[in-house]
């Protein structure tokens, strides 16, 4: 896949993607895409950007087969040292730092997921549901089900930074 192939403007709007950022030749990337220092986006995924913007932060990643759009008056913005485990739908919603979004998870527009929180595998955050900072989601749909420890909160920055490292060696091979 070429680069145009791979990064697509659409309404005069390119992905905006630093030097750190890593992006797996498969993904695609639509229109108004803003990514991080240090973000990864995997292979086959789709981060589509027509109707309104999508925001990754620094070191964040969108794990294998994930997609993310967005609504008309509704962004997706996910902030700072976020994972998003494969095959996640991501749908114009708000993601704080420091969150893990589980293996085919859904969280839906509206949605905001409070820092340091952890969504389940396989959950379903329905739209405008409020996750309070800390929390561990389960579910369909998805309720709180406690409260994660200063330990399980940290173990989530230290997954993003996992993914740092990985993604630094992916480009590296790349560049060979």
């Amino acid at each position: 896949m070429t680069l145009e192939e791979q990064f697509e403007t659409f309404l005069d709007k390119d992905p905006q993607v630093p030097a750190s950022a890593y992006v797996a030749p498969e993904a695609v990337l639509i229109g108004d895409v803003r990514l991080g220092e240090n973000a990864s986006v995997w292979p086959c995924t789709v981060l589509r950007g027509d109707i309104n913007y999508i925001e990754i932060g620094d070191r964040s990643n969108v794990q294998d087969g994930s997609i993310v759009h967005l609504a008309d008056d509704l962004p997706v913005v996910i902030g700072n040292d976020v994972t998003i485990g494969h095959g996640a739908i991501i749908h114009a919603c708000t993601i704080q730092d420091e969150c893990l979004i589980g293996m085919g998870a859904t969280v839906l527009d509206g949605a905001v997921i409070g820092h340091h929180s952890i969504v389940g595998a396989g959950s379903l955050v329905t739209p405008r549901t409020i996750i309070p900072p800390g929390s561990m989601v389960m579910g369909s749909p998805a309720k709180v089900k406690r409260a994660l420890s200063e330990e399980e909160q940290a173990k989530v920055k230290d997954w993003a930074a996992k993914y740092v490292k990985v993604s630094a060696a992916f480009k590296k091979r790349a560049e060979a």
